[in-house]
């Protein structure tokens, strides 16, 4: 009951938090920016990504019976699959937008049209799509019998493939090259993107253009740290029977707390998103 109240209150808080910001950035003219467009998609992902773990969790919590269909397994893996390729790309998208902000300001409109904008959210979501039928299509050719236990709360791919009685390796290698392409292909566009930020910013001549350049970057960078941090943290771990318990720690953080910490880090060093969301709690108020 005490871990069922925790991430209750964990998921309440990322429901109200992702769907607040996608309010407040709705209904605040000055929000309806590239980058304010882009953070709305990731609190739409990380909302979609919280409902698919979270509720199947909590139910775990506090019913004896813990089982789930092999349907139901299969599907939560995808949808799960689908969020966390796109939110991957989502946040290597929105450090192309900083980099373009910051080292092309007079021509971050120009650049950074509605058509690009709905191209790149696009793409995320498409290749999400795509990384997560080829994962499902090479799970569904192995063979499982009879009940089986998964050692983990969530229908992940090595809990899946461990009760699997067939040879999981062609499964295991795409899904290595996927995921290896994935956290690479992301993190070169994040690196490059922020090491043209900081060669233009310290060339900036004013203490106060550098800071007020770095603020905007701040949240983007807590957000990416604390994400990608987790999945190499992933990567890093033993794959062995003594390493279950860090690898399902890890997997609470970045599937259950990272989507609600993300609404924080961004409405928490926000002017505009502070004061849209103390309106509007007064609006609802009086």
């Amino acid at each position: 009951m005490p871990l069922f109240l925790v991430f209750l209150t964990i998921y309440t808080v990322t429901v109200l938090g992702n769907l607040g910001m996608i309010m407040i950035i709705q209904i605040n003219p000055k929000l309806h920016t590239p980058m304010y467009f882009f953070l709305s998609h990731l609190s739409l992902v990380d909302f979609c990504y919280s409902t698919v773990i979270t509720p199947k969790l909590l139910e775990n919590l506090i019913v004896e019976d813990r089982t789930i269909s092999f349907t139901g397994c299969i599907i939560q893996f995808f949808f799960a699959c689908v969020f966390v390729v796109t939110e991957t790309f989502m946040l290597a998208v929105m450090a192309y937008d900083r980099f373009v902000a910051v080292c092309n300001p007079l021509l971050y409109i120009v650049v950074m049209s509605q058509k690009l904008c709905s191209l790149l959210v696009g793409a995320s979501y498409s290749w999400g799509i795509v990384c997560s039928l080829t994962l499902t299509y090479f799970l569904l050719k192995l063979s499982f019998k009879g009940n089986n236990i998964i050692n983990n709360f969530v229908c992940e791919h090595a809990a899946i493939i461990s009760v699997s009685c067939s040879d999981p390796y062609m499964s295991q290698k795409i899904i290595l090259i996927s995921a290896t392409f994935n956290e690479i292909s992301s993190l070169v566009i994040i690196l490059l993107s922020y090491v043209s930020i900081f060669i233009t910013v310290m060339k900036m001549p004013s203490t106060g253009g550098r800071h007020k350049a770095f603020s905007t970057c701040a949240s983007h960078l807590t957000a990416i740290t604390i994400f990608h941090g987790t999945i190499l943290f992933l990567y890093c771990v033993p794959n062995s029977k003594s390493s279950w318990l860090m690898v399902k720690v890890a997997s609470v953080f970045y599937t259950v707390v990272i989507p609600m910490l993300n609404p924080l880090i961004y409405s928490l060093r926000n002017k505009d998103v502070k004061e849209t969301a103390k309106k509007l709690i007064n609006t609802k108020l009086s």
